[in-house]
């Protein structure tokens, strides 16, 4: 999945994962959910049978990636940090056909996955852009340039129980922890007949951010699970309204 470099200069998308790369990793996805933790799925028919699907999920833990991709009824391909991509976990991310992404900004990463959602695959990404709270509150412009360029239906995914109360971020979860993914009501964005490219993506962003976040708070509420780090009981989540998303221009990740 190498970047190729065009005779110009410029770096083109990498390459389009194979189809097969879906094939062996659900199983192993099934297994880390269901067998290594005990995972709750929730809102399953909220999604799409078929066509291109947008998982935006909320951050809160390394293993967030793996088990949105393991609850999921529909394999996907995850948008990963590019640091993770090497020795025998790059091999594994590679060989299950995640795309390795350049946090300070990847275009190439972007078209590859508008790629795969224009051939009506599932593109996984986690649009807080780093492990921290998981409310959502800020979100990167990527995941509005991906729903907007492509019109995937977009599914905001609340993930908890991988990161709890003052645990570090880099913390490894025991076995058979509960943990809790839920998936909520598709959104779609679309770009109106004469707005500008900034306006868009500052409109899509915003639909996209404030779906997220209160799915996430629903979550919360639901199962009783609070977010990491805030010493909060379950009630206070509901009251937390994310700021307003800095706008970027249309072609800018």
């Amino acid at each position: 999945m190498a970047t190729r470099t065009t005779p110009a200069g410029a770096v083109s998308p990498p390459a389009v994962p194979a189809a097969w790369t879906r094939v062996w990793s659900r199983p192993v996805g099934w297994f880390l959910d269901h067998v290594v933790y005990r995972t709750v799925v929730t809102g399953k028919a909220n999604i799409p049978a078929a066509g291109p699907v947008i998982f935006a999920g909320n951050h809160i833990s390394f293993l967030d990636g793996p088990v949105m991709f393991g609850a999921s009824p529909r394999p996907m391909h995850i948008l990963v940090k590019k640091e993770m991509f090497r020795g025998f976990l790059g091999k594994v991310l590679r060989g299950s056909g995640q795309i390795p992404v350049d946090r300070s900004g990847d275009r190439a990463a972007l078209h590859t996955g508008k790629k795969l959602l224009d051939a009506g695959r599932c593109v996984g990404i986690l649009p807080e852009g780093t492990r921290g709270s998981g409310s959502a509150e800020s979100i990167s412009p990527g995941v509005a340039w991906l729903a907007l360029n492509s019109g995937a239906t977009v599914i905001p995914v609340a993930i908890l129980g991988t990161r709890q109360g003052a645990e570090h971020r880099d913390h490894v979860p025991r076995p058979r922890r509960k943990l809790y993914v839920s998936f909520g009501e598709p959104l779609s964005v679309q770009r109106r007949k004469g707005e500008p490219g900034r306006a868009s993506m500052d409109r899509a962003s915003a639909a996209i951010r404030d779906a997220l976040a209160g799915h996430v708070r629903d979550a919360v509420l639901a199962t009783g699970q609070n977010l990491p780090s805030t010493g909060a009981p379950a009630e206070a989540a509901q009251q937390q309204r994310p700021p307003a998303v800095a706008g970027l221009p249309a072609d800018h990740h």
